[in-house]
């Protein structure tokens, strides 16, 4: 009787443990889950399989976990590409953004959700995600999905499509670009590369749904009494600028919420009065290293870069005075 007593014991102590273990591992999945949604998504999908905006322009194209096996890719050599980066790719070093556990926990994560399980994931459309209700975007979705290319005649359109084109442009371009075109344009100009972003009003929002929780950030500030030059700055900073910076100055944007670091806030009184127009416009010229500020100096002039430095000091915040 009391080795049987003893027996349930161990198998009840058992029981517990393997139930712990199960926990902890359920809730690492989902800090790993956490982390790959927010750092990794961009290039990799929200469901592993690199199907992306990124993918579109990088060469070579970000992994498609879904058609990796793990014996293809070992868990040493993802944590050595997460750590350090890969080499003339656009996988960068994470090491300053994530400690080791939270690099392992991310691992851990591709590796159990995509190339072991084959799950989803996150679907991004979704309540959870602010989009609720997305069945209402559906004369958009042919050209999110290019199903149909966006610069397609408007007079080949049925009026069904070309409103669908109408909201794709106003309110899904940001983040899905041009979906598909017949004639993309010339990679890597002097101009914005998006289609028709050159002809995208940042000062349109989604007033129909609200569904963006970023859009305030798209509307510029009251520019009434501005000078003339910083008017023409004003056009060349929604062009070129608004895009990471937001067109209120604030960074606080769609693209400026993922971006690591996040770009400068150019409305912070204590940021603004520290810096002189010297500093910022070596920063605009040359880039700042480490960060998605890019060198400008071969796509603006220097005129035009003095204009945008104008718009930022009288709409967003005056830039310190010392050694201007």
């Amino acid at each position: 009787m009391k080795k049987f007593s003893a027996l349930l014991l161990a198998i009840a102590l058992l029981t517990t443990q393997l139930t712990f273990a199960s926990q902890t591992a359920d809730t690492a999945h989902e800090q790993g889950r956490d982390i790959y949604n927010f750092r990794c998504y961009f290039c990799h999908g929200y469901s592993g399989n690199a199907k992306t905006l990124t993918s579109t322009y990088v060469d070579p194209k970000p992994r498609d976990f879904t058609k990796t096996s793990l014996d293809a890719l070992s868990h040493s050599k993802m944590i050595k590409a997460v750590t350090h980066g890969i080499s003339k790719t656009a996988m960068i070093s994470f090491s300053r953004v994530l400690n080791d556990d939270e690099i392992a926990l991310v691992v851990d994560f591709v590796r159990t959700e995509f190339m072991k399980n084959k799950l989803p994931n996150t679907r991004y459309h979704t309540k959870e995600n602010g989009w609720d209700k997305h069945e209402r975007y559906q004369i958009a979705y042919p050209f999110a999905k290019g199903e149909i290319p966006l610069d397609t005649p408007w007079e080949e359109l049925t009026e069904e499509q070309q409103r669908g084109k109408q909201f794709f442009m106003v309110s899904c371009i940001t983040c899905h670009d041009h979906g598909v075109t017949n004639d993309p344009g010339i990679t890597w100009s002097s101009q914005a590369l998006s289609y028709p972003r050159n002809n995208f009003s940042y000062s349109d929002i989604d007033a129909v749904t609200s569904a963006s929780i970023y859009a305030i950030h798209d509307i510029p500030p009251d520019t009434s009494g501005l000078s003339a030059q910083a008017l023409l700055g004003k056009t060349l900073y929604e062009i070129n600028c608004a895009f990471c910076h937001a067109a209120d100055g604030t960074g606080e944007n769609w693209i400026g919420s993922f971006l690591e670091p996040k770009p400068r806030n150019l409305t912070t009184p204590a940021y603004m009065k520290a810096i002189n127009k010297v500093y910022l416009k070596h920063a605009i010229n040359e880039g700042l290293t480490n960060t998605s500020m890019p060198a400008w100096k071969s796509v603006l002039s220097k005129e035009q870069v003095d204009q945008i430095i104008t718009y930022i000091d009288e709409a967003f915040h005056p830039i310190g005075k010392s050694r201007q």
